[in-house]
């Protein structure tokens, strides 16, 4: 354990210490930031594993609302405005940032989008806590974008702090959800590892049965006229079943419901052809309990479902790697720099 806790304890040159303490680390009392926050997949996954979440930030007022009524904590608000100096210290951090410019549904300008850049105020944060392990989410299309290039100078850059990094696409079908949402997850150590133990699939599906509400208030039906348009484009060959209209139009339907999207019209995705999601059936898509308050107006819900990270798959990961860390896998090594590397613009 010594030889342990000297490799927390030493600090690569230019960088800030380890924010563990040894007494958290003996009895376990892992703490973590919830950074664009949302409503808090990433939250309900922590305190599921017994983790404490100490800090959390969204721009959105909607969803640090539904974040506080649900969790008791109040996010922050834009995070290019908080000094990391200015909250508590925390054992990992947790975030999805934004997705919308890795995105296919967008125009995929990755960091030529504003919105692209809010990955370097991640990266501030790891620079200043130096969290012991980190899990961040985004678009599938993150891992392809610029034939990958983009990816890699993230997993670069996070690299050259210290940490052993690795990605992989998973999806939430794989784990209990009838939803199929594919999303680049990112991993990073402080704990060496060679290969990350990824999870594989944990849970057999949840059927849409037990996702749908048995009686649904009529406003979430829709018009005769959209019923006969989808009759006319598709027939479905099971039910219960989700029918997606594609941006070209198509129709198709499955036992599983297609990615929900934040921005998208609430007709796009219609239970058996003739009724929209509610919210309530939305928030169980992407794993969250039904004990889960809804506070907010139902565009807000949707939006915010939409954003939101599939509970079970993020959970899964964060577990591997809490389980990495507390059971390592291989011997503790020193920090062996990296080769520089050019440095990202700076997004303040």
């Amino acid at each position: 354990m010594s030889d342990q806790l000297d490799f927390f304890n030493a600090t690569p040159e230019g960088l800030a210490p380890v924010c563990l303490s040894a007494q958290r680390r003996q009895d376990n009392d892992w703490t973590c930031a919830d950074f664009f926050c949302g409503i808090g997949g990433f939250h309900v996954a922590a305190r599921n594993l017994g983790l404490r979440v100490v800090v959390a930030c969204d721009i959105d007022e909607h969803a640090q609302h539904a974040y506080h009524e649900n969790y008791g904590l109040k996010p922050l608000g834009d995070i290019v405005a908080i000094d990391p100096n200015d909250v508590p210290d925390f054992d990992f951090l947790f975030g999805g940032f934004p997705c919308q410019p890795f995105s296919i549904i967008g125009q995929r300008r990755a960091f030529a989008d504003p919105r692209g850049v809010m990955f370097f105020q991640l990266l501030k944060f790891i620079r200043a806590k130096r969290p012991i392990g980190v899990v961040l989410e985004n678009v599938k299309q993150l891992s392809t974008i610029a034939k990958g290039q983009v990816l890699q100078r993230i997993l670069d850059d996070i690299s050259s702090l210290g940490y052993s990094v690795d990605s992989k696409v998973l999806n939430a079908l794989h784990f209990g959800l009838p939803q199929k949402r594919e999303r680049t997850i990112i991993v990073a150590s402080l704990l060496p590892f060679r290969t990350f133990p990824w999870p594989v699939k944990v849970a057999a599906r949840k059927p849409l049965s037990e996702i749908l509400e048995a009686n649904p208030p009529d406003k979430y039906f829709v018009s005769e006229r959209i019923r006969r348009k989808r009759r006319e484009a598709h027939t479905a060959k099971v039910t219960p079943a989700i029918w997606h209209e594609n941006k070209g139009g198509n129709v198709s339907s499955h036992e599983w419901s297609c990615a929900l999207r934040a921005g998208a019209s609430h007709n796009y995705l219609l239970v058996d052809g003739i009724r929209r999601l509610t919210p309530r059936e939305q928030l169980r898509l992407q794993g969250f309990p039904d004990d889960f308050k809804i506070v907010c107006s139902d565009a807000q819900t949707r939006k915010q479902a939409g954003n939101a990270v599939p509970v079970p798959m993020v959970q899964a990961v964060m577990e591997r790697l809490v389980d990495h860390i507390e059971t390592p896998e291989i011997a503790w090594q020193p920090f062996t720099p990296q080769p520089s590397i050019p440095t990202w613009p700076d997004s303040r």
